[in-house]
């Protein structure tokens, strides 16, 4: 089969299987276009409330329905590097508004948290859930009816997919992303990573490993790795969400505000008022999703995303599955090498030819679908472009280059890194997992070694400090599933098992939590489901079983008889200690009615 047909396959089945869902999905969406956003008809005391702090001539026009007002929803915060550039973005879009003969109102902030502070500690147990809180938020800014199109204002690891989440149950709007881009390179991101084992190993202080980090992680932007951040705005180009060109302009740069402006503008142009409506629940569809995945593995993406995507499509009435996700990537090359996946940064990958390259060599082979909707237009085949600035301070595009500046860090489609994409299912008698297997060597694809059990990430913290884990074994981290305490990222488990790898021990990881998208070389078979406490197989797994994690077949097994091992009672762990503190109670709730990870570990479906 051509790679066109076999991803045309996979699309197919996703459709027929979400038949029933999209359906339902898009016969709702339909009857709210109906509906329409009649301001006009809202009672004087109710539009009073709606404009009460606009100014008379914005006052005058809101009361019809003939000008276009946008929503916007923001992630701004000025502690986090990714949205502190947002601060400005609502007056952006104002001023762009009202220059097209349009309106734009702020309709609600989302939360966003910052994965990279609450790593390791007892906030990161808030994350994943943060997702759908977003998603929450957002539908009370845009409840009030009082908006043509929606404008979202994010960028970082639970903001992006809580808010696409939105845009989707929202479907009857418009809806246009508007990042802020990542920041300048700092110290490499290898560079960090020898630092962060070192410290792991006692070799250097905090002070050299704070100073390390602050060299890195520097200024405004998103981190320049290839973590979920990035892979979100990745997504949303190749997704159609983003204008052309726009993920990774950096911030503060008179590109990246002439990009905010066009996107303004450009959703007044596609609502109902207009000739190109462009409800995102229409806009969005199997193919589009598909797009996403295929993106995802040709670029090294973020585990993250085996939840995200899932719920994401979910959202639109679209059924995909983990085995979907494994089997596109058993199709598609990988073509870009990224940090953790490479030692380049996104900057780097941007000026190599960034995501109209990627987006043109994956059209070229019959990888992507072209015949799809985006907020500019339709077809992807717009999307393989440079964005540049004109003389006159709009956005210009070039066709993106046929060579890639740099080879090392994004390939041609016929010369890949790898013939398969970063991320594969497991399955076996531990149940389902996945692994990013990208950054990790071919001769680590394959580990087999005695289980090491831990309740918590300080636990295998203390033993690697005490001499304890010399020797090949597979660390089973269990009891961190998303109704066990949120399903954290364990990314401090990182440093010490990337040097004991290091020190020429076979190590893996097996764990029902999360690591971050900057999981890489240590391979990990993460979000095993069912998790531990609901009593899946992984709290079966006893200290000394022998584990076997096959990446090139994609299984995971524990090498126990299975009548001794189906009779074996399922441990238990106290999970006190996560139910209380840094509002850990306020989502009590949300644990208890959390769906497994691979339907997404949603509380919202």
């Amino acid at each position: 089969m051509t790679a066109d047909s076999r991803i045309e396959a996979i699309t197919k089945r996703i459709v027929e299987r979400s038949k029933p869902h999209r359906e339902v999905y898009l016969d709702r969406v339909r009857r709210q276009i109906t509906k329409g956003v009649h301001r006009s008809t809202l009672s004087c005391g109710n539009l009073a409330h709606g404009f009460a702090v606009c100014s008379p001539s914005d006052k005058a026009a809101l009361a019809g329905d003939v000008v276009g007002n946008l929503g916007i929803i923001t992630a701004y915060n000025d502690m986090l590097s990714a949205h502190q550039p947002f601060e400005t973005y609502p007056a952006l879009i104002r001023a762009a508004a009202h220059e097209a003969g349009g309106i734009a109102q702020v309709a609600g902030g989302v939360p966003a948290m910052c994965d990279g502070v609450t790593q390791g500690q007892p906030g990161m147990e808030l994350s994943l859930f943060s997702r759908d809180v977003i998603a929450m938020a957002a539908g009370i800014g845009l409840s009030h009816n009082m908006f043509d199109a929606a404008v979202y204002l994010g960028v970082c690891d639970k903001i992006v997919p809580g808010l696409v989440i939105a845009a989707l149950t929202f479907g009857h709007l418009p809806a246009i992303f508007v990042p802020a881009g990542p920041m300048t390179t700092g110290l490499p991101n290898d560079e960090k990573s020898r630092i962060r084992q070192l410290y792991a190993e006692g070799k250097v202080g905090r002070a050299e490993l704070l100073e390390a980090e602050s060299k890195s992680y520097h200024g405004p932007g998103t981190c320049t790795f290839y973590g979920t951040a990035n892979s979100n705005q990745m997504l949303m180009e190749i997704m159609g969400f983003h204008m052309p060109g726009a993920s990774f302009i950096n911030p503060g740069t008179p590109l990246r505000d002439a990009l905010t402006k066009e996107a303004a503008k450009r959703a007044l142009a596609i609502t109902a008022q207009g000739n190109e409506f462009t409800p995102a629940g229409e806009m969005i569809d199997e193919r589009s999703v598909v797009n996403g995945v295929v993106g995802l593995h040709a670029t090294g993406g973020s585990t993250n995303h085996t939840l995200h995507l899932i719920a994401m499509a979910r959202a639109a009435g679209i059924l995909l599955t983990w085995q979907d996700i494994s089997d596109l990537s058993d199709v598609v090359p990988l073509l870009a090498r990224v940090y953790p996946n490479g030692l380049a940064d996104v900057n780097h990958f941007h000026a190599a030819g960034g995501m109209g390259f990627l987006i043109k060599q994956l059209l070229n082979a019959g990888f992507v679908h072209d015949d799809v909707r985006t907020v500019f237009g339709q077809g992807l085949a717009a999307y393989t472009i440079d964005a540049r600035l004109g003389e006159d301070g709009n956005v210009i595009r070039e066709p993106s280059p046929e060579e890639s500046a740099d080879p090392k860090v994004l390939s041609r489609i016929e010369a890949p890194f790898q013939p398969n994409g970063g991320l594969k299912m497991l399955t076996g008698n531990l149940g389902k997992a996945v692994i990013k297997i990208s950054a990790v060597k071919p001769e680590r694809h394959v580990i087999e070694a005695p289980a090491m059990i831990f309740h918590d990430q300080q636990s295998l913290q203390d033993a690697f400090k005490d001499g304890q884990l010399n020797r090949d074994f597979v660390a089973v981290v269990r009891f961190q599933g998303p109704k066990a305490n949120g399903m954290p990222e364990l990314h401090r488990l990182t440093p010490p098992l990337g040097v004991l790898q290091d020190r020429g021990f076979k190590v893996a990881l097996l764990t029902d939590g999360r690591m971050s998208g900057a999981s890489g070389k240590v391979p990990a078979a993460i979000h095993v489901t069912p998790e531990a406490v609901d009593g899946g197989a992984i709290a079966r797994i006893r200290e000394g079983d022998m584990i076997r994690l096959d990446a090139v077949n994609g299984t995971l097994e524990v090498l126990v008889d299975a009548a001794e091992f189906a009779a074996r009672e399922p441990a238990t762990a106290d999970l006190s200690d996560n139910e209380f503190g840094m509002g850990r109670e306020l989502f009590a709730p949300l644990r208890r009615i959390a769906g497994p990870a691979d339907q997404g570990a949603s509380v919202l479906f």
